[in-house]
């Protein structure tokens, strides 16, 4: 009987592990492409989709994607849920919004993949392409230049940046930012992008 009741709670306590067992599946990645219009994204809406639609090509399902992009209406941080999230190796990012916007998160060069799990050209390489669209100020709320909500793809306008290696010209806080460290120059258009180092690319994140 005792044997019994052992391996009936063994059995349970199995199963209490499992259902509570984190799950460290791709939620976090940075596009591997822009989407084709440089900072005319569609909105947070078009963005969001493209987000979605690279997430189900990688293989990742049941998963709801938003892009880490402010607008005027909304900041980047209060879009993107709760966290944990984790890279397309299942290396942990960050663990909360408040790791994620603080000293404690894991993004470098090396952890930023793509949702094909590939390393982001950074500072060095050629084409560079750390130049991440955020729109954000470093505490994820929003800042003024978000190519006009991301509806922009022409010469005017600009969109502020962050760095996905976390490198810059020199070692400021502002060079070695993920998500906050300059606007772009010369417009909104794809060349725009390219000529300060990016390519129109975001950051997604699970949010749920």
């Amino acid at each position: 009987m005792r044997r019994r009741l052992a391996f009936v709670a063994a059995i349970l306590a199995c199963s209490v592990v499992g259902t509570y067992a984190q799950d460290t599946t791709m939620s976090f990645f940075v596009t591997s492409a822009n989407p084709g219009k440089g900072g005319d994204l569609g909105g947070l809406a078009g963005a969001d989709a493209y987000c979605n639609t690279l997430a189900t090509g990688s293989g990742s399902t049941g998963k709801t994607w938003k892009a880490y992009l402010s607008t005027d209406a909304e900041n980047a941080k209060d879009r993107i849920g709760q966290g944990p999230w984790y890279n397309a190796k299942g290396e942990k990012i960050a663990d909360d919004v408040a790791s994620l916007h603080g000293d404690k998160n894991n993004l470098t060069k090396q952890t930023a993949l793509n949702e094909k799990g590939e390393v982001i050209n950074g500072r060095g390489d050629t084409p560079n392409r750390h130049d991440i669209l955020t729109g954000s100020k470093a505490d994820g709320t929003a800042a003024p230049e978000t190519c006009g909500n991301w509806t922009m793809g022409g010469a005017e306008g600009a969109a502020i940046v962050g760095h996905s290696d976390r490198t810059g010209l020199n070692d400021s806080a502002e060079a070695k930012s993920w998500n906050s460290s300059h606007p772009t120059r010369g417009g909104c258009t794809q060349e725009a992008f390219k000529g300060t180092g990016g390519d129109g690319l975001f950051y997604c994140f699970a949010a749920n």
